[in-house]
């Protein structure tokens, strides 16, 4: 993505640029502004290459303006005033804001799936025409090339990359909306979700989907082998979702929107995943836990009302299939809280050997709250394993142990209140998971993976694989830093050494504040002396 002058990347450029005709738009406003045209700039190129080959094939039947001829190559079908060329030529009229709207309104009328999901706000008097205009400019400049494959991917980028920036410049309120990168893209590293069906049922703008396919892309893997489904209780997020997957040609159909939520209106009932990938809301007290008392999803205990901590794991662990795995992000809190039956769940699912790997972060990690997080990974498939899978008879190896991963050292701060994981740290993290199951297992056949197989061992004060007993023994504890100890140079750390100097050093205070004493009562009875 960068240009030929070793200049900034493209995205970086065009994000300065974008911001610099906000004006006084507020970030979580502009996003919509912004992303719509770029999702339109999209699906106008997808269009116009299209287009230009049935204008060619006319002599053998095909008609470029026949809607069918779109549908059947998963082509969105744009009318002539809504295409991009049109609307580029228009850049200067005061009315561009009109033309936009009419422009989604038509888009939407002749594409039945993208109904209700493009933004419809560039008439607005908060936005001037002439900074819309420049936007529009701004947008055309894409360096793109021919090919619809490389327009999707440079507008895809650039649309992560701007819904990154939004969320940054959002601050609280964009981390409802977006998961940040690097902890997506470690989720799916751990989890490889190659094949099947993936989960995420409260899929904000939707980037674990667009990191699954790209991990599958990545991998020389088969995008038709995996579907996703998912579902959004904010409207305005499911539409940036909807435009999120759309850009990247990501089948979407299955990603759901209701204002009631995952728990009182479950999209997907009867769905059995092979993957769940989420990020739920931190310790959501309004989850409407007194309405769904004696729910079948609560099959290891009640959860509180208080908090939808223990819900959204048993909704996970309802939606998975018998050799599905899941992995999320919760509060750290949830490793320990024993309030409201939490802990008696949790004892539940490790005795169920169900929780596979525990990954406890580093701070700053997410833009909207500074609360500890971690990530848990269960598998099912350590309590029912096929025993004709490789993967699976591995796993069955390490049934009655746990891994607990200390990342709290890892990342690095990418401005003053925000840390990301690079990628050599995903791989660490990854790779540790990876050779933990499969240890005393055959080498892995599948050469798709970026992860080699080696022997895995404990690294004090980073991994540590616990038995179930000393989980128990811990009263079912599950903070990492219970069991991976001190590193080894914290390790050699002489105690008796460390007891002898403090106590020199009191002692040598304790003098220090004597002789003080001494010469405040010394100078208390001068004082004393002068005044009779």
């Amino acid at each position: 993505m960068a240009n030929n002058n070793n200049q900034e990347p493209i995205e970086t450029q065009l994000w300065k640029a974008a911001d610099k005709l906000r004006k006084n738009i507020d970030a979580a406003e502009y996003k919509h502004v912004v992303l719509g045209l770029i999702f339109l700039r999209y699906i106008s190129d997808t269009f116009e290459s299209l287009h230009a080959r049935l204008v060619a094939e006319q002599a053998m039947g095909a008609d470029p303006e026949d809607r069918d001829e779109y549908r059947a190559e998963n082509v969105f079908f744009v009318p002539p005033d809504a295409r991009w060329s049109y609307l580029q030529s228009q850049a200067k009229d005061p009315e561009i804001g009109k033309k936009v709207d009419a422009a989604m309104d038509a888009i939407e009328r002749d594409n039945p799936s993208l109904r209700g999901v493009l933004p419809k706000v560039y008439a607005r008097g908060n936005l001037d025409p002439t900074n819309l205009g420049g936007l529009i400019d701004l947008i055309s400049n894409i360096a793109l090339g021919e090919a619809q494959a490389r327009s999707a991917d440079v507008l895809g980028h650039v649309f992560e990359y701007f819904l990154g920036e939004f969320a940054l410049a959002e601050g609280k309120k964009g981390g409802q909306f977006y998961t940040p990168k690097s902890v997506v893209k470690l989720l799916v590293a751990m989890l490889e979700p190659y094949r099947g069906r993936v989960f995420d049922p409260c899929c904000g703008s939707g980037g674990m989907f667009v990191q699954s396919e790209r991990f599958v892309t990545e991998h020389q893997g088969r995008l038709n082998d995996i579907s996703i489904y998912g579902q959004e209780s904010n409207q305005t997020t499911w539409r940036l979702a909807k435009m999120n997957l759309a850009i990247r040609g990501i089948d979407s159909s299955q990603v759901k929107w209701n204002n009631e939520g995952s728990f009182l209106n479950d999209a997907h009932k009867d769905l059995k995943a092979d993957y769940v990938l989420a990020n739920p809301p931190f310790n959501d007290s309004d989850w409407s836990g007194a309405l769904l008392r004696g729910d079948a999803r609560w099959q290891y205990g009640e959860p509180p009302a208080g908090s939808a901590n223990y819900a959204w794991i048993q909704h996970f662990l309802y939606h998975l299939s018998p050799s599905g795995q899941a992995g999320f992000v919760l509060a750290k809190g949830s490793l320990t809280s024993k309030t409201s039956g939490e802990g008696e769940i949790r004892k539940a699912l490790v005795e169920a050997r169900l929780v596979d790997c525990i990954v406890n972060l580093p701070a700053k990690l997410f833009l909207n709250t500074q609360i500890p997080a971690s990530l848990w990974f269960l598998s099912r498939n350590r309590a029912a394993p096929d025993l004709t899978n490789l993967q699976d008879l591995s796993n069955l190896n390490r049934r009655d142990e746990i891994l607990f991963i200390d990342a709290r050292n890892l990342g690095h701060l990418i401005n003053r209140r925000t840390r990301e994981f690079a990628d050599e740290d995903i791989a660490r993290i990854a790779n540790t998971y990876h050779n933990w199951r499969s240890t005393a297992a055959p080498p892995r056949i599948d050469k798709s993976s970026r992860f080699v197989n080696s022997a895995y061992e404990d690294i004090p004060g980073f991994c540590n694989s616990a038995s179930i007993e000393r989980v128990r023994e811990l009263d079912y504890v599950l903070t990492p830093g219970r069991y991976v100890g001190l590193p080894d140079e914290e390790d050699d750390f002489d105690f008796a050494e460390r007891f002898t100097q403090l106590q020199a050093e009191l002692a040598k205070q304790l003098v220090e504040e004597s002789r003080l004493n001494a010469l405040i009562q010394e100078n208390l009875a001068k004082v004393a002396v002068d005044d009779e």
